[in-house]
């Protein structure tokens, strides 16, 4: 029998004939949902036509409608949003007080003065209210205009942020959203729509978002669903894995907006080694990136490049700095960083086999209790371990450097936060590093600060959302018509 119900939501109805059972592949929990192969025709737009009713409110309404559901996400009074947070201690990798501050924290994106600073920043409300006019030479205006989309979310369920991203950038586009529940948070996008039916039925907001479960790659869902006829835009949030069943079904009319898995950097120049005071301060920062939300998220800290160099002097400050940091993780606020749940073996693996390599790597963690202390490598020279990509559970690799911008070498499309200390640093080499791939530039310690102002991942989804709607006026006093130029005389070899 299956731990907990996982309902369809269509357009504001609830359908809880749950008859489907799905197993974590891991065999911890499991649910039961529709079987949402036979409520795909409903499930779909058939026509953009349907987005009309969310051009009979104003962007006003949309900021009042999203500030009062913020209101109602509240983890004490919510009974829904109390069941998903209850549902994620078991199905997520976050520990429970991580993922309490999330649920708690996550809703304030939705108040109505970040909504409209989301808004206006990353497209401008006159475009998403009206027909903005810009002159143009030669007698013409354009006036442009952004229009809502049919769209699918395939939304990430490490940490509970993309739930709450999805809706806000669905709203404010004025889109028609159909999200697909991530298997490892299957109730947090449902607490959502479940809020919104209870608030208000009938809103055009609520009765445009759809949240269902269905395996990828079920043919009798993403036959009828990826189609140009039924779908504009589809927004995915992770890897191959995420890719593999969507790519062969685009077509044209269909844009395909990526979300890819990243990772992160940090780069900590030799200032931070003046003396052992300004060394704990940084390694204070330094165990935030790397220990914040466990190391569940793409912006942690992972592999951090330090400026000490790499002769007999330079390894003595950067082990002492891991071991600042290694001390800072264990002093981290439970809110920010607890241990994960889960604690990949192949990494406890690697940790104890560099733990007999003095020569090579300095590790400092608990021996007995890796899963929750967590660890700090330190590479004793200028390379990082070559299992850089399991560097989860709080656990973080130290690469010394005798110039800073030799971590350049290790950038890619795929390189997401930089950390930097210290400040005029991230100043100095911003402009290179961006072109080495880095996406966002942070102050060391800030990186789970983020806001939804920012791009992510080096686009901008909310303006890739829209439809570019474009009106052209001439004024015929300054923009000679086509059709009243004069008729050129055409003149031949044999002519007069």
């Amino acid at each position: 029998m299956g731990d907990f119900r996982v309902p369809l939501i269509i357009r504001g109805e609830v359908i809880d004939n749950c008859e489907v059972e799905v197993a974590d592949r891991s065999g911890g929990f499991s649910f039961f949902c529709p079987d949402a192969a036979k409520y795909v025709r409903r499930i779909v737009a058939p026509s953009t036509d349907v987005l009309a009713d969310l051009y009979t409110i104003d962007f006003e309404e949309i900021i009042a409608f999203l500030d009062r559901l913020a209101e109602r996400l509240d983890l004490d009074t919510n009974r829904y949003w109390r069941e998903a947070f209850e549902v994620g201690c078991r199905t997520s990798n976050l520990s429970r007080p991580v993922l309490e501050a999330m649920y708690r924290d996550s809703p304030s994106a939705l108040r109505a003065r970040a909504v409209r600073e989301v808004a206006e920043t990353r497209i401008g409300i006159r475009f998403l209210e009206g027909w903005a006019p810009s002159a143009l030479s030669g007698g013409r205006t354009i006036k442009v205009r952004a229009v809502g989309a049919r769209s699918v979310h395939l939304i990430a369920g490490n940490v509970p942020l993309p739930a709450i991203t999805t809706l806000l950038r669905s709203a404010i586009t004025r889109n028609d959203a159909i999200v697909k529940a991530p298997r490892n948070d299957p109730l947090t996008m449902c607490a959502i729509a479940r809020t919104m039916i209870e608030m208000a039925p009938d809103h055009p907001l609520t009765r445009h978002l759809s949240v269902c479960y269905w395996k990828s790659g079920d043919s009798g869902v993403e036959a009828t669903l990826y189609q140009p006829a039924h779908v504009e835009k589809i927004v995915v949030w992770g890897g191959d894995a995420s890719l593999k069943h969507v790519a062969p079904r685009l077509r044209q009319g269909m844009d395909l907006i990526a979300l890819d898995p990243k990772s992160s950097s940090t780069l900590i120049g030799k200032e931070a080694l003046t003396d052992e005071a300004t060394m704990r301060a940084v390694a204070r920062r330094a165990a935030v990136d790397l220990g914040g939300w466990d190391q569940e998220a793409c912006v942690n800290a992972r592999v951090m490049f330090l400026e000490s160099g790499v002769d007999e002097i330079g390894l003595a400050k950067a082990n002492r700095f891991g071991q600042l940091v290694y001390e800072a993780l264990q002093e981290l606020p439970l809110s920010i960083s607890c241990g994960p749940r889960n604690f990949d073996p192949r990494l406890r693996d690697e940790i104890a086999a560099l733990s007999q390599q003095d020569d090579f790597y300095k590790v400092f963690t608990d021996v007995r209790n890796v899963e929750k202390s967590g660890a700090v490598i330190v590479s004793q020279f200028s390379e990082q371990v070559d299992f850089a990509q399991l560097l989860f559970g709080r656990v973080g690799n130290i690469v010394p450097v005798e110039r800073i911008e030799e971590a350049f070498a290790f950038f890619s499309s795929d390189t997401q936060t930089v950390g930097v200390y210290p400040d005029d640093l991230r100043l100095r080499i911003r402009d290179r590093a961006a072109l080495m791939g880095g996406q966002w530039f942070v102050p060391l310690g800030y990186a789970i600060c983020g806001s939804e102002v920012a791009p992510q991942d080096g686009i901008e989804p909310e303006r890739r959302m829209c439809r570019w709607v474009v009106d052209t006026d001439f004024d015929p006093d300054l923009a000679l018509a086509p059709w009243a130029k004069p008729r050129e005389t055409s003149h031949t070899a044999d002519g007069p």
